[in-house]
């Protein structure tokens, strides 16, 4: 399946492809990216691929969407990810995101995540999307309620040593 590229007024998202590696591995070794989303253990050029090609890229040929390259369109400057994610095959699918700490306080987050969030909703036509957020990362917080997120509850995170807040927004609130 073909994956849309989707342009905003300043921001181009495209699927990741394995020549991404080096960006995604300053990402994903970001420590904002650590403490808020998670340790990845990618710490290679190699393991980046693999990371690729085992999550975004996989995900576009199981799901049909996945997380991808967000980039300014008129440098080419790869700043970010943001796309939905599908954790279980029966679950909602939710929205991700990250961008390195350069590109924070500019309204990039807002303008991805609302392209993604069109997408998913006009393209794709789910009804529903969630988001997966630490309690204490308020940044996000504030992010998915401007975006108009609303608290739905809390699960355990991956790793079990916490809970994490689940968002969800619905189409036409």
């Amino acid at each position: 399946m073909s994956i849309k590229v989707l342009e905003t007024e300043r921001l181009l998202l495209r699927p990741f492809t394995p020549d991404d590696a080096e960006f995604i591995l300053r990402l994903l070794n970001e420590p904002s990216f650590i403490r808020h989303i998670g340790d990845k253990d990618v710490r290679t050029t190699e393991q980046a691929v693999s990371y690729l090609l085992d999550g975004p890229i996989r995900s576009y040929v199981l799901h049909g969407h996945g997380l991808m390259r967000v980039e300014v369109r008129e440098t080419g400057q790869p700043i970010g990810m943001c796309g939905l994610l599908r954790r279980k095959p029966d679950q909602d699918p939710d929205l991700g995101y990250a961008l390195l700490p350069e590109a924070w306080g500019r309204g990039y987050a807002s303008e991805a995540a609302s392209a993604i969030l069109e997408y998913g909703s006009r393209i794709l036509g789910f009804p529903r999307i969630l988001a997966l957020v630490a309690p204490g990362n308020a940044r996000s917080i504030q992010l998915l309620q401007k975006l108009g997120f609303m608290l739905a509850g809390s699960s355990p995170n991956q790793q079990g040593d916490e809970s994490v807040s689940i968002y969800e927004w619905r189409a036409g609130w």
